[in-house]
């Protein structure tokens, strides 16, 4: 069983760990030289609603990046604007350890490697083509590219190309390899109708902080200052992706999140000698360099799928992360990657495929991010469990909760507890 999953981030790497864990051949296609894409930025876990996906998901079995992550974390059950509960992990460090695991499993990794185009036959995927002109084969396959880029959509639709941690000069553009095969993409838009939305943060070197400002950082995990009434700007607010932050907090206030955070002072250095010298083993590039006059634009390209995650009109392939939907979140990203590694190894087998029941926040995301799709104003929508229109969800049909034992319950009364360690 050859499973082929383009796109290396949380999702391409949540499904490549379980379509191992069942025994399959796993590669993943990656463009850049790192795993976790955007990944590489955010690092706010288990904040709100994400905390109880977080354990629905463990529960099911799928627990293998939530735990990396939960051991990275610096700062543990902090509160700030519009969120409770929150870990703020190390994400300096995160790519490094996942790589490690990703490739103790046996699953191959094949960095810088740009997916351009497919051959397809009576519906299904037989390859696909690499901008060096080879191809890979397999049987089914997992769209996990994300829906940000290339620089030209950056440019179209936002300020400029920010020089983002995904680095299009650098590696290309990402490419549609759905939309290759003939299935029309659906496109995010903003409340004025504009297409995708601008990421939500920005990284600030540690050693740019003051001494106190740093202290309080380090010590609290987060910082709160007032923005000059004369630079408050509310209209910013509609154009980020993250509308968990959409709150005049967040225009009134800079807030600051210690993420772990350092600054290197180079031109270029390849990262795979840079973690040859001691006390840089885990060592990485952030971003956005053009931070302060744009971010990245997302949400351009996701795909028509149903609730197992197949995408509509191809026999063969099968999405997550944001390319199956306007979902924001390392969680959000962990949950459809789970879910399309497990039925992409069904799919092949001939076996049923699994939708995750609406009793589950996991499950009721999914299937609700499909019919919203459907109403007016739709595709403005952003789903995560950690705020939003969302989270408020979860909490009228009595989804969220922090009661772990709680939770186990609703898993175990589904008949679901370990469903993804079963072979």
């Amino acid at each position: 069983m050859k499973v082929i999953i383009i796109g290396g981030g949380f999702a391409g790497c949540q499904a490549a760990i379980q379509a191992k864990k069942m025994n399959a051949d796993v590669h993943i296609i990656e463009r850049s030289d790192m795993l976790l894409g955007v990944g590489n930025v955010g690092g706010i876990m288990r904040n709100n609603g994400r905390f109880t996906a977080s354990e629905e998901l463990s529960y099911l079995g799928a627990n293998e990046l939530i735990n990396i992550m939960d051991n990275l974390a610096l700062h543990k059950n902090i509160d700030f604007t519009g969120h409770k509960h929150a870990n703020l992990t190390d994400i300096g460090k995160a790519e490094p350890e996942i790589r490690r695991y990703i490739l103790s499993l046996g699953i191959n990794i094949h960095f810088r490697s740009r997916a351009v185009n497919v051959l397809i036959k009576n519906n299904s995927i037989l390859k696909i083509k690499l901008s060096d002109g080879s191809f890979i084969d397999g049987d089914v396959f997992i769209e996990t590219t994300g829906s940000t880029g290339p620089m030209t959509n950056c440019n179209r639709y936002g300020n400029g190309c920010s020089m983002c941690i995904l680095r299009c000069p650098t590696f290309g553009g990402r490419e549609s390899l759905s939309s290759k095969a003939g299935i029309p993409d659906i496109m995010g838009e903003r409340a004025n109708g504009t297409p995708g939305a601008m990421s939500g943060s920005c990284e600030i070197p540690r050693e740019s902080l003051s001494d106190e400002l740093l202290e309080e950082l380090t010590t609290n995990g987060v910082a709160v200052i007032p923005i000059p009434k004369e630079d408050i700007n509310l209209d910013k607010l509609g154009q980020k992706v993250c509308q968990q932050y959409a709150l005049k907090e967040f225009a009134e206030n800079v807030i600051l999140l210690d993420t772990g955070h350092i600054k290197l002072m180079t031109s270029y250095y390849p990262i795979e000698k840079l973690r040859k010298i001691p006390g840089l083993e885990n060592a990485r590039y952030i971003d956005p360099l053009s931070g302060g006059t744009s971010n990245s634009i997302r949400y351009l390209a996701s795909s028509p799928r149903d609730n197992t995650m197949k995408i509509k009109g191809i026999n063969n392939m099968f999405c997550a992360g944001e390319k199956s939907g306007f979902f924001v979140g390392h969680t959000e990203a962990m949950v459809t990657g789970a879910l399309a590694g497990y039925n992409a190894v069904k799919y092949i087998l001939g076996e049923s495929l699994l939708e995750l029941p609406r009793e589950l926040s996991i499950g009721d995301i999914i299937s609700f991010a499909n019919e919203t799709l459907e109403i007016e104003n739709g595709k403005s929508i952003r789903h995560t469990f950690s705020g939003g229109d969302y989270f408020e969800r979860m909490k009228q049909l009595n989804l969220y909760t922090t009661d772990i034992d709680e939770i186990k319950r609703r898993v175990d009364s589904l008949s679901l507890l370990g469903i993804f360690n079963k072979i």
